[in-house]
């Protein structure tokens, strides 16, 4: 006569019949260790012959992923439909779900960073049919912390094996403005502060394109840079309505709100055309400060190729190469815009006074470098680039050019060979 049954686990000899969907099983009452499991008769390929087996392997577990698979899929064409998207994106970003939930990196994640793989699956298919779509949007709607969803869209990259192209920016100010109320003339917005919306978006476009070229741009979020040069093409297309109006009143009007790094990408803004209008000749018997400038920005963007040749360059080209950056002075024939500056001298105050170097074109962080934590463990010779990393698909295309850059390209090199040997 067979003994008591004695636990494998915790040697415990209370062991207790329990009740599992209709089906006993002996349990350790102490340990809660299952020391026979029961039998069902419900299973994909043996349904049909009606073979006993575990519960793991039946039905019941696969209906339960099964479901969690349906949420996932159905929290996706939400987020497609709440943001318009067109039904293919909605089967691409389906399908990329459904292998992101069974990779092992993501199938046993929490319920926060499943949210957050929905968000990345429609974001990467958004970013892959040049859909202005940020990621402050994403997180925006499903109440998503942007460190967090950072580093879950990263991981998602990698172990997807994806290759996302950078974001259009002319796209994603298009897109942007097209939510803005000021294109309709209503009861809470006054005559006077309703535009056209083509002009708007045109005016808006060639700032961010100045920005850009002022380094502005890189290494930014891009929204609040949107909304500035977006407040000041707003104010000067009539700026005697509305050079009262900050920038926080017209995001009002807007319908839309103030991010908050826009008040500095608006300063920054203010400082580059102030330049730039100290060096106009019609300007310059004129007080322009950051309040009146935007009267003049038609007249500074018209000739903003002339005028940021003009500001950011250096008057001592003797200078050479040195240890700071600089770099020998191109010839001005390789300069774009060169042939404009050589027939419009006229446009410029005469130069500048006392000899002084001009400022030089450089990012804001080379300006005013911050003083960076030094690691101990790290050396200088680990942090040094050596140039030849490996480049991503998606960053090369930043760097394509077409034949007439190549072709100013080259002769800039032709050039600066020819200086280095002299």
């Amino acid at each position: 006569m067979a003994g008591p049954k004695k636990c494998p686990d915790c040697g415990s000899l209370d062991i207790v019949e329990d009740s599992h969907y209709s089906q006993n099983q002996l349990v350790c009452a102490d340990c809660g260790f299952i020391l026979t499991e029961g039998l069902l008769t419900t299973t994909f390929s043996e349904e049909q012959h009606l073979q006993e087996v575990t519960y793991s392997r039946s039905t019941g577990e696969n209906e339960q992923l099964s479901r969690c698979l349906q949420r996932g899929i159905k929290r996706v064409r939400d987020l497609c439909k709440v943001l318009h998207l067109p039904s293919l994106f909605e089967e691409t970003a389906v399908s990329y779900y459904q292998q992101a939930i069974k990779h092992p990196c993501f199938s046993l994640v929490h319920l926060e960073k499943k949210e957050i793989i929905v968000g990345c699956c429609v974001f990467v298919t958004c970013r892959q049919h040049n859909w202005p779509l940020t990621m402050g949007t994403v997180c925006l709607l499903l109440y998503a912390d942007k460190e967090v969803f950072a580093g879950v869209y990263m991981q998602f990259l990698k172990e997807m094996s994806l290759d996302v192209p950078s974001l259009s920016l002319i796209d994603l100010v298009k897109a942007h403005l097209n939510s803005f109320k000021l294109f309709q003339q209503s009861s809470d917005i006054p005559p006077k502060f309703v535009e056209d919306k083509e002009q708007l978006v045109e005016r808006t476009i060639q700032i961010v394109e100045l920005s850009s070229e002022t380094w502005l741009v890189t290494g930014r979020r891009p929204i609040p840079i949107v909304m500035a040069a977006a407040f000041l093409a707003w104010q000067s297309l009539r700026p005697l309505d509305r050079f009262r109006c900050t920038l926080s009143e017209f995001c009002k009007l807007a319908g839309t709100d103030v991010p908050p790094p826009a008040h500095r990408r608006l300063r920054e803004l203010h400082n580059i055309f102030l330049q730039m209008a100290s060096h106009l000749a019609w300007l310059q018997v004129l007080k322009v400060n950051k309040r009146t400038v935007a009267k003049y920005v038609d007249d500074l963007l018209k000739h903003r190729h002339v005028l940021l040749q003009t500001v950011f360059s250096r008057m001592d080209s003797t200078e050479g190469c040195n240890l700071e950056g600089s770099a020998p002075e191109v010839p001005q024939q390789l300069i774009k815009g060169s042939s404009v500056m050589m027939g419009k001298k006229s446009l410029l105050g005469g130069g500048q006074k006392g000899g002084r170097k001009r400022v030089p074109l450089l990012p804001p962080c080379m300006l005013n470098p911050k003083k960076l934590l030094k690691s101990p463990d790290l050396r200088p010779e680990d942090s040094a680039i050596t140039g030849d990393e490996p480049i991503s698909d998606s960053e090369l295309e930043q760097y394509i050019r077409t034949s007439e850059e190549e072709e100013v390209f080259r002769e800039a090199q032709r050039a600066l060979n020819h200086c280095s040997h002299k």
